[in-house]
């Protein structure tokens, strides 16, 4: 009797179409053609539609990528039960898989709205997405963005780097509500409390005053009142 030998995997990646921007697809077959694509380093679907990255320029994407890295990257430090991510795949719903440059996710055991799948994707809505919108800010601004207000996540951040403008989105009665900065120039997130943003001084390069500015939040009896019920939450596990 012959006995099966599986098809190698390259000979299986040679079956399926290639993975191309404009191409129309579920979720599962993005994820097929996607995986058959180790070449591709970043692809995202958008309501069906898939988008191939440009390679990323260091001064309209990496280096605004890498401040809001440390000002995300430091409230997690110190907010226990929550995380932050770099470009990590989200499986929003069917029509939909980004990779967002930046996640704050509250964990699924505190009530976060996305959970880790056993293959290790995130799968729901992160709390807080951020995007970098260089040459994507089309997408970023509108259809991602569209996406993202559907399926529930509470807050938006889009820096379009080439106009140097921030917008900060919160989700309110399902739909994104513009946040203003208050008189002292600062942008307070409604979800994560002590998640302030000097925006100005992001906007300048000024990353010492926008750490400044995040430890007062960090300090500030809201941030204390936060870290607080989360610790009780985790002890009730």
């Amino acid at each position: 009797m012959t006995a099966y030998l599986p098809r190698p995997t390259h000979l299986k990646a040679q079956l399926l179409p290639p993975l191309e921007s404009g191409d129309r697809l579920t979720r599962p077959e993005f994820e097929r053609r996607y995986m058959a694509a180790p070449h591709i380093k970043k692809a995202e679907l958008i309501e069906g539609v898939v988008y191939v990255a440009s390679p990323l320029r260091f001064v309209p994407h990496a280096e605004p990528h890498s401040r809001l890295v440390t000002w995300v990257g430091t409230y997690a430090a110190f907010t226990p039960g929550t995380q932050s991510g770099v470009e990590p795949t989200v499986r929003l719903d069917l029509d939909n898989e980004p990779q967002p440059d930046i996640v704050l996710i509250l964990d699924e055991a505190l009530g976060g709205r996305s959970r880790l799948t056993e293959d290790g994707y995130l799968e729901g809505s992160p709390e807080l997405v951020i995007e970098i919108a260089a040459s994507s800010a089309a997408i970023d601004t509108g259809s991602k963005k569209q996406a993202y207000r559907r399926n529930g996540v509470l807050e938006y951040i889009v820096w379009q780097s080439f106009e140097n403008q921030l917008e900060w989105f919160c989700l309110i009665d399902g739909d994104y509500i513009l946040l203003r900065p208050d008189t002292d120039g600062m942008i307070r997130s409604r979800v994560f409390p002590g998640l302030w943003l000097a925006i100005d001084a992001l906007l300048s390069n000024d990353m010492g005053r926008v750490l400044t500015f995040l430890q007062q939040g960090l300090q500030s009896s809201e941030h204390q009142g936060f870290v607080q019920q989360l610790a009780k939450q985790q002890a009730q596990e």
